[in-house]
């Protein structure tokens, strides 16, 4: 039995872990926009998580996530030398960048790690790669010198100004493309509420926008259903036919409100595991 051990943890915001864990066989085949579904324990819940990088010579794959509920504060409890009982990937379609030649990328929250491979494959294959990374404050600002060295322009936006740019991304954007809309593409990674406006502003400037979802998901597989998104008036299923979609023909109140079914039995079943739930 393979063990996926943790190599490397460490905790790069409030709440945020970042963790290298040794998975050749996942490492190999990994591609930007892929992700993996995980369980910590034996009984774990299942957790799928985009991942954030791969080193395929040293067989690490990284992965970013918050602490907000029970099964990733479980998670976040293991330490270096502790093996998590399965990882399993690449799932999902890789995220389509061979050929972009300028682009925007935007990464809101932990979606900075989410969007950070297609950041850096983007500007190996010699594209002009402007990043928008925004935050609640600098305090929450994820992957700074990575994007820095994989990147053309780094801009930074903080609700609360303590860096960078005072204001939301979508701020940011609508400065780059008044400025020079000739870019092939926009790709918004982060909260639902973001991206839906993010799409809602580039719908105005014609520039087609790709989107990463994240909805509810349980096996990965297109099997169970839950991940179900709206895109282009038809059914489509994140697990298989995304992660990611263009974001002009998703319905985003749907999915948000979809996101929401689960959160009382959240809140109960953490409170019988002895956790704290965070909203």
């Amino acid at each position: 039995m393979e063990r996926y051990e943790i190599v490397k943890k460490e905790l790069i915001t409030p709440n945020t872990y970042l963790m290298d864990i040794y998975a050749p066989r996942v490492a190999k085949k990994t591609l930007a926009g892929q992700f993996i579904i995980l369980r910590a324990t034996e009984d774990g819940e299942r957790i799928p998580l985009t991942s954030a990088d791969v080193d395929r010579e040293k067989g690490l794959v990284t992965i970013i996530f918050q602490m907000v509920g029970y099964s990733t504060k479980v998670l976040g409890e293991l330490e270096v030398g502790d093996c998590l009982h399965d990882f399993v990937g690449p799932l999902g379609k890789p995220s389509e960048i061979d050929g972009l030649k300028k682009v925007i990328c935007i990464g809101g929250g932990v979606g900075t790690a989410v969007v950070y491979p297609a950041v850096k494959q983007l500007y190996e294959n010699g594209a002009h790669v402007d990043v928008i990374v925004g935050a609640r404050s600098k305090d929450y600002i994820i992957l700074e010198d990575e994007i820095t060295q994989n990147s053309t322009n780094l801009f930074i936006t903080t609700d609360d100004g303590s860096y960078g740019r005072k204001g939301f991304v979508t701020d940011q954007l609508k400065d780059l493309l008044d400025k020079s809309n000739d870019y092939d593409e926009i790709i918004a990674i982060g909260p639902m509420i973001m991206m839906k406006f993010v799409c809602k502003l580039t719908e105005n400037y014609n520039v087609r926008t790709m989107v990463s979802l994240n909805p509810l998901m349980v096996d990965g597989t297109g099997m169970c259903g839950c991940c179900r998104v709206t895109v282009g008036g038809e059914i489509k299923y994140a697990c298989i036919d995304g992660p990611d979609f263009n974001g002009h023909e998703v319905d985003f109140d749907e999915l948000m409100k979809r996101q929401t079914t689960y959160v009382e039995e959240e809140k109960e079943h953490e409170h019988r595991c002895g956790g704290i739930y965070h909203d």
